[in-house]
């Protein structure tokens, strides 16, 4: 599974781990790792009229005044959102 947002196309950020050690000699420097932020990606299931979708949607969309207009009905599913994510 993709780890992307089907609404909004959130995705993973480069990041960098690193680590104090608070000494100022270059053998005890702090180490750097590379890491990928994550979005904090959670499953809604969204009544269709040809059925119930799951959708892979960020946390920060779920809050959205627009997506909760969606799930309670009263504006259609974007046919944008069923389309699966790739990372291209």
């Amino acid at each position: 599974m993709a780890k992307i947002c089907q609404v909004s196309g959130k995705k993973g950020l480069k990041a960098r781990h690193i680590r104090h050690r608070h000494s100022g000699q270059w053998k005890f420097r702090a180490p750097r790792k590379n890491r990928v932020q994550q979005p904090n990606l959670q499953v809604a299931t969204v009544q269709t009229p040809h059925g119930r979708v799951r959708l892979v949607v960020s946390a920060k969309v779920l809050k959205s005044p627009e997506f909760a207009a969606v799930m309670a009905g009263l504006k259609p599913v974007p046919a944008a959102w069923l389309k699966k994510p790739t990372y291209t």
